[in-house]
């Protein structure tokens, strides 16, 4: 069973799997509510589940499961070096998006000797386990204003990622705005969202990321795509392939029906 809030990252989980002999998909979900029923009702061996699925996270619908219902979990998460490290602390499988193939048949070897030799309660055991390390993480990731060095007309500069409204991938460096200034870091856009993690960050296409709390006004194209204002007057249009992740991002902001 695969549970993600994103239609894309649900087709490469699906289109690893059927390249397997020994797997059958049984479900697709984009939400805890409805994979929880799910789950519950068909009782899957193997569950690919997303950490950042929403309004109700993974760790939500993993923290919802008891015996005889827990499958043998795969996390699948964006963020990599405290969720990595928990994970692995407690042999629990996971991928990080984006993966290839190989680092999905790396995983599925384990997956296969875990199913054959870990029980129900053993699992339960991990699972409760992996669930107080990441909240213990999380806290401290909240609790702390991280600060990031970037470049300025020939000037580094000590900024407090919180106040960061978006990065933006251009060639070797990502951009970062502040207000109505921009700033240089020579890294990847991956790094600088990891750095970014205690912020409410959204990805919006393949170059850029958005700081949710400077996000002013949300517009829509006629081709569907979304437009976000940001505090400092700049906007971040998002691409077709985020479309539905940016959506369903924003239907959990909003109050009411639109």
């Amino acid at each position: 069973m695969i549970v993600d809030d994103e239609r894309v990252a649900r087709q490469t989980v699906r289109e690893c799997c059927e390249a397997e002999a020994d797997l059958t998909i049984i479900g697709e979900y984009a939400n805890a509510a409805t994979a929880l029923a799910a789950i519950r009702r068909r009782s899957p061996h193997l569950l690919f589940l997303d950490v950042q699925l929403g309004a109700t996270s993974g760790m939500d619908l993993a923290r919802s499961l008891a015996p005889p219902a827990i499958p043998l979990i795969v996390f699948v998460t964006a963020y990599d070096h405290y969720a990595r490290e928990a994970f692995e602390v407690n042999a629990v499988d996971y991928l990080i998006k984006p993966f290839d193939e190989q680092r999905f048949r790396d995983m599925l070897l384990r997956a296969r000797q875990r199913y054959s030799t870990q029980s129900v309660s053993e699992r339960e055991t991990v699972l409760t386990s992996l669930i107080a390390q990441l909240e213990r993480a999380s806290r401290s990731l909240k609790e702390t204003r991280p600060r990031l060095l970037a470049e300025a007309d020939g000037h580094r500069h000590m900024i407090d990622v919180a106040q960061i409204e978006a990065l933006e991938a251009d060639r070797n460096y990502v951009v970062l705005r502040v207000e109505n200034k921009t700033f240089q870091a020579r890294t990847t856009l991956q790094n600088a969202a990891e750095a970014m993690r205690s912020q409410p960050i959204l990805r919006i296409s393949r170059s850029c990321v958005v700081n949710i709390n400077h996000v002013c006004e949300v517009k829509r194209t006629l081709r569907g795509d979304y437009v976000l204002l940001l505090r400092g007057g700049t906007t971040a249009s998002s691409s077709q392939g985020f479309r539905d992740k940016v959506r369903a991002r924003l239907e959990q902001l909003t109050l009411g029906r639109m």
